[in-house]
């Protein structure tokens, strides 16, 4: 207590003078001691909110800390899922790059194999055409034989009695029908001019031909004569072609008298180079003095056949008769040495 008062005193005796008492027990001036404590509040206070606003931003640090991990755990989370898709996508592509190649295999196999059925097809499409052509010609042609099979068995009824009398003959040649006329009914020996006897025959021949080759038909005969192989003995004549062209053309100049389309008519002269039978016998030389009238083809029919043959030159003929057919008829008693 003694001490206290004297330092009591010596402090009222400084707060009389503007002395202050620090607070390490120095006098100092008030003033001093009033700057310093504000300066010090100042300091507090500016610390205070230096530390208030490091609070704040180390609190945002956190909150922004707290944000990127969490974005980081969701980037992990989607490049680990974008891995995965890239490990499914990887495998994806390397099986739909192996199902191509087996495709294009495929593929190449299958145009290699549809190249051979395409080959395949267009031949067996070329045979089938060909053989339906084919067809086609084998039923033209069937049809045709009928025609001429129903106008051969016409011939024969029309010509029954010729037939029967041994004058004419209906014969089929390779399909062709051919009317056979002796030509010792048509003609005199070494003679051109007809008989009047022959023009009976020949009016029923024109006949049957108007009758059955309509224009529409297209029908066409060739006229032919044939002798043996006698000398001809007539001076009028220089040869067998001679003669044999001209009756040709008589017997067709007479059918078209008797309304015969002269466009469906040819003649030609044979000679004694189409004998029918040997010339050693009697008999055989009368049959080869013949007259025939054979039906042309179709084909030669549409293409048209010479209207007629120069005296003395080669004449087309039908071709032999067929050995199918029926032997001819006795002919007329023969002359040896007719033409």
């Amino acid at each position: 207590m003694p001490l206290r008062a004297p330092i009591a005193l010596s402090l009222i005796l400084a707060g009389g003078a503007g002395l202050a008492l620090g607070p390490s027990g120095c006098v100092v001036w008030r003033r001093d001691y009033d700057s310093a404590v504000a300066s010090a509040a100042g300091a507090k206070a500016a610390s205070d909110a230096r530390d208030r606003d490091q609070t704040a931003r180390l609190l945002d640090l956190q909150q922004r800390l707290t944000a990127a991990e969490a974005g980081v755990q969701d980037r992990d989370g989607r490049v680990s899922e974008l891995s995965t898709s890239l490990h499914n996508l990887q495998a994806q592509l390397d099986e739909a790059t192996a199902i191509n190649q087996e495709l294009r295999a495929a593929l190449e196999r299958m145009g290699k194999d549809a190249d051979k059925l395409l080959a395949e097809r267009g031949t067996l499409s070329k045979s089938l055409d060909d053989a339906r052509a084919r067809l086609d010609e084998l039923r033209r042609a069937q049809a045709a034989a009928e025609v001429r099979i129903a106008l051969f068995r016409d011939f024969q009824q029309r010509f029954a009695a010729l037939i029967q009398a041994g004058q004419m003959r209906i014969e089929s040649r390779r399909g062709n029908m051919v009317m056979n006329v002796s030509g010792d009914l048509l003609f005199e020996p070494g003679h051109a001019e007809l008989r009047s006897t022959g023009k009976g025959a020949l009016m029923e021949i024109a006949h049957a031909i108007q009758t059955t080759s309509a224009p529409s038909t297209a029908r066409r005969f060739l006229v032919t004569d044939d002798v043996d192989n006698e000398p001809t003995k007539s001076k009028r004549w220089r040869s067998a072609w001679e003669l044999t062209a001209a009756r040709g053309a008589a017997v067709v100049e007479y059918l078209v008298s008797l309304g015969v389309r002269p466009e469906s008519l040819a003649a030609a002269g044979a000679g004694s180079s189409d004998p029918q039978m040997p010339n050693d016998t009697a008999e055989g030389r009368a049959a080869n003095r013949r007259v025939e009238i054979a039906l042309l083809p179709a084909a030669e029919a549409e293409a048209g056949a010479p209207p007629a043959l120069a005296a003395g030159a080669a004449a087309p003929h039908p071709p032999p008769a067929s050995s199918a057919q029926p032997p001819p008829l006795p002919a007329p008693a023969p002359t040896a040495t007719r033409k």
